[in-house]
């Protein structure tokens, strides 16, 4: 009996279930046939965000490019072993270059570059918009010559008329030797002006820094056209230092032509200071710039 009276319901409680059976069966037909399932409402195909992905890819194209190492003006004659290998230069490509340099030949064009290393085109192309080569070179002037001809020196000889003024060249002239940057064209200038204007071209041998080929090729672009006088000194009676006033001229170096004259009481050739110790080519030049020999009076 106690267990049927748990099965035993009045009115309200059976509506009561019955209300909760149907609202069970609606919920499971709505679980069952309804779609719940949410549509993707951005439309990646759209004009617009193609639009915007394109502007993403180009700004991190950008910002690659600006990673890469940037490559500045350089002269393709000076390239060095470090500097080749930073280009994408194969090691046989830079012994191929500097051996050339080596013989004392020059770079002067794309095509030569091309020549003589055997580099790709496609590495050409990335490096030769780079090369900055001196100014004669790319601007030569026009000659009516039929024929050129080369001095001593292996250089195109050029007129006189051709040839930049010394005393007035500026820095940025001077620049346009090979051998020659801002810090040798600034000791050029300072150099003339305290000489208060050069006076032969052989005083530039006098300038710290410059070697014999590097003057020869400026002097091959510029000449003294209005010398300055020097007042010579008698090498027979100047003392070690008044020698020693000569620009380029050590006080040790005086003291040996001192010496030299006084050991052989006079000298009557410059060419026999060739003898002594550590004079060179460019000092007896620059020597004879600033010291006579004084001809003995019968």
């Amino acid at each position: 009996m106690e267990l049927k009276s748990h099965f035993t319901f009045n009115r309200n409680q059976r509506s009561g279930i019955l209300l909760l059976l149907l609202l069970i069966i609606s919920l499971l037909c709505i679980y069952w046939f309804a779609d719940f399932s949410e549509e993707d409402t951005l439309d990646t195909s759209s004009a617009e965000i193609v639009a915007i992905q394109k502007e993403l890819d180009s700004l991190r194209l950008v910002e690659l490019e600006n990673r890469k190492p940037k490559i500045y003006p350089f002269n393709p004659n000076y390239i060095t072993d470090f500097k080749g290998y930073t280009l994408g230069m194969s090691n046989e490509e830079i012994d191929r270059l500097l051996k050339f340099r080596k013989e004392g030949k020059w770079i002067n064009s794309i095509a030569d570059f091309k020549k003589v290393t055997g580099v790709s085109d496609s590495l050409l192309d990335e490096i030769s918009p780079h090369f900055k080569f001196p100014d004669w070179v790319n601007n030569p002037k026009p000659t009516s010559n039929f024929f050129v001809r080369k001095n001593e020196n292996g250089f195109v000889e050029k007129p006189f008329n051709q040839k930049i003024d010394l005393n007035l060249a500026t820095a940025e002239q001077l620049q346009e030797v090979n051998g020659i940057g801002e810090a040798l064209s600034k000791r050029i200038i300072e150099q003339r002006e305290k000489l208060n204007g050069f006076s032969n071209d052989s005083q530039l041998y006098a300038v710290y820094g410059l070697n014999d080929e590097v003057v020869k090729r400026t002097l091959n672009l510029f000449t003294v056209k209005e010398p300055r006088e020097i007042l010579k000194l008698n090498v027979n009676t100047a003392s070690a230092s008044d020698i020693a006033t000569i620009p380029g001229i050590s006080f040790d170096l005086a003291k040996k032509i001192w010496e030299y004259r006084t050991l052989r009481e006079k000298i009557t050739d410059f060419q026999e200071l060739e003898k002594i110790e550590g004079m060179s080519e460019s000092k007896l030049r620059l020597i004879q710039l600033y010291l006579s020999i004084e001809k003995s009076v019968k």
